[in-house]
């Protein structure tokens, strides 16, 4: 079996070059990768394209600095208006977006792991977010063809892994992460615990799934220990 633990944040993020597809996990801030995304941030990748559900909020951290950075050309995601630092940028000309409403983004980025090329929905069906896609007609109701989502990169977080990658998620946290797990070419996961083995039967994330592993300092614990002096 092999181990994919690795030691650093800059080692688990070698080799990602310019021009690359990025997913990244989260909910609004429940599950993002923040510590894997500023690390990012310095190693500087640019013309990226990021797929998440969200734009970011904070312009300290996260998606909002990859793009403050000047790192992004292009993001596809469901929610971008909550991040300044997008509304500037994209109300300049100086990013790309592809809207995608949530649970058609999911099930792009599901499909993309799964091997379906594309799938029909009627979210988006006979509105401007329809224009240019393939549409049928199915028993009365119009449908849009909408293509599966892959990337080179997954970044993810997760509340424990294993050596060999397996990965359990925390709460809401298990929102975005397993699947875009699924669809990355190269998984990269921050864990706030590392463990030598995982129960089989609490495995969310397979391994085979996961490439590297790194392990950062847990937010939540720190909080629920301060919590309770």
């Amino acid at each position: 079996m092999i181990d994919k633990r690795v030691a650093d944040l800059a080692t688990a993020l070698e080799g990602i070059a310019d021009g690359s597809t990025i997913m990244i996990g989260g909910f609004g801030a429940v599950g993002q990768p923040d510590a894997l995304i500023d690390a990012l941030c310095e190693i500087g990748p640019k013309d990226l394209t990021l797929i998440a559900n969200n734009a970011g909020w904070s312009v300290e951290t996260g998606i909002p600095r990859l793009m403050a950075n000047g790192l992004v050309r292009k993001m596809v995601c469901s929610f971008p208006k909550g991040s300044e630092v997008f509304m500037d940028l994209y109300k300049a000309g100086k990013i790309e977006l592809e809207l995608v409403p949530q649970g058609t983004l999911a099930e792009r980025i599901r499909c993309g792991g799964a091997g379906i090329p594309a799938f029909y929905t009627a979210t988006s069906a006979g509105t401007p977010l329809a224009e240019g896609k393939e549409a049928r007609t199915f028993d009365g109701r119009d449908y849009v063809m909408e293509r599966a989502l892959v990337a080179d990169i997954g970044l993810i977080e997760a509340w424990k892994a294993d050596r060999w990658g397996n990965l359990i998620y925390r709460g809401s946290s298990r929102n975005f992460n397993p699947i875009m797990a699924m669809a990355s070419k190269t998984t990269i996961v921050q864990a706030h615990e590392l463990t030598d083995e995982i129960d089989p039967n609490t495995v969310i994330t397979p391994g085979i799934f996961v490439d590297r592993v790194v392990q950062v300092d847990s937010r939540v614990e720190n909080l629920l220990a301060a919590q309770k002096v």
